[in-house]
């Protein structure tokens, strides 16, 4: 049986920060305390966006990689999520929502 469920995806920099703190770690923290049923954070080797260009460099640090984080569940534990989403993320990136069925 399918059911039909919201997958949001949020689209950042590693390095990203709000007030000397993660992106990527505010926004699991957020996901963890709503009860989300899970996340996961996705690191892109290359890519690029209204913010230039986002590269990982082999020979030692890791700048500015390109980070995605997927959520799947359901549409009312999401929703009322969005506007502090939007909040934490601001121009930072990018976050979209489509409809998906679930297995």
């Amino acid at each position: 049986m399918k059911m039909k469920m919201w997958n949001v995806t949020i689209r950042i920099k590693k390095n990203d920060e709000l007030d000397g703190k993660r992106l990527q770690t505010l926004v699991i923290d957020l996901l963890t305390k709503a009860g989300v049923s899970g996340a996961t954070v996705w690191t892109g080797v290359n890519g690029f966006g209204k913010r230039g260009r986002s590269t990982f460099h082999l020979e030692g640090v890791s700048v500015n990689m390109p980070l995605i984080i997927e959520i799947i569940d359901e549409q009312t534990k999401l929703e009322p999520l969005l506007p502090e989403l939007k909040r934490l993320i601001g121009d930072n990136g990018l976050v979209s929502i489509s409809e998906v069925y679930v297995l």
